[in-house]
């Protein structure tokens, strides 16, 4: 599988990240199946969090022994010092590792939770503690919406951030002013040598009134020529690479388009974005 370099960490990431969002609920002897595809397939990187269900618990046992194989990515959805400070030793514990190689302020998706995250007293000052205390060693900022794109950019100003992770699909950048806004935030992340991960790569829309056929909370593309336009779409930009989608059924797909992956024309990119108006996107 293809690997590149993600931003100033110097490390060489496969195009495919597990999402451990996958695990939301899940036995552990099918978590470890899934692990074990995971690692065949060469992926060297993960990203989890503790708001991801049970996915921690399920990861948890895999890192006694193969915590140097994978480039670890946690998160925390606490705004405050204090509640950051707690939920990073909880899932430092719940992990079973000493240390993140990235820890990341999750879910900002409005300029006022940007604001609390850097007010007095905030995240932003555990973030910067952890890194000293050597909890982590890198610091980034994820979370999905309309409004993502612009709020990293302004993320970036505030702070030098080692990595981002947003949606970018053609469904979502048929809207104009959030392509814009992704566009720019990919060329910044390019120039401040800012590791780059996507997520909602093979999103097809809301789910609105249909009836639920993965578990992942938007609705999915899930026949491989589909799933294999998405990736090859994402992985067109300049950017580290995509964060598996959140169903364990459609996950082996994911994976065998990102080791399928084939590089798209600036023409053909194009038309999948106009065709991406026929969809609804997730976020508006």
């Amino acid at each position: 599988m293809e690997k590149r370099r993600f931003g100033r960490t110097g490390h060489q990431s496969t195009v495919a990240i597990f999402g451990a969002a996958a695990f939301w609920e899940i036995e552990q002897k099918e978590a470890d199946r899934v692990m074990e595809m995971v690692i065949e397939a060469g992926i060297n990187h993960i990203d989890i969090a503790p708001s991801y269900g049970q996915a921690e618990l399920r990861v948890g046992p895999w890192m006694k022994t193969e915590r140097e194989r994978f480039f670890l990515g946690c998160k925390t959805m606490e705004r405050s010092k204090e509640g950051a400070w707690r939920e990073l030793h909880e899932s430092l514990e719940r992990l079973n590792t000493a240390s993140f190689d990235l820890y990341q302020c999750h879910a900002v998706t409005t300029f006022d939770e940007l604001d609390a995250l850097f007010a007095k007293g905030g995240a932003m000052e555990t973030m910067v503690k952890a890194r000293e205390q050597g909890l982590t060693q890198y610091i980034g900022i994820t979370g999905h919406g309309v409004d993502a794109p612009k709020i990293y950019l302004e993320a970036l100003r505030r702070f030098d951030f080692d990595s981002v992770l947003f949606p970018l699909n053609f469904v979502q950048m048929a809207m104009p002013e959030f392509r814009a806004a992704a566009e720019e935030l990919i060329s910044v992340c390019k120039a401040k040598d800012v590791g780059t991960m996507i997520i909602k790569s093979i999103t097809k829309g809301p789910w609105g009134d249909k009836p639920k056929t993965a578990t992942t909370w938007y609705e999915p593309f899930d026949k491989m020529d589909e799933i294999q336009r998405g990736i090859n779409f994402a992985l067109s930009y300049d950017v580290t690479g995509v964060c598996t989608a959140g169903d364990i059924h459609i996950l082996p797909m994911v994976i065998k388009a990102c080791d399928n992956l084939a590089a798209i024309t600036e023409q053909e990119r194009e038309d999948l974005i106009k065709s991406g108006s026929q969809f609804e996107a997730l976020f508006k």
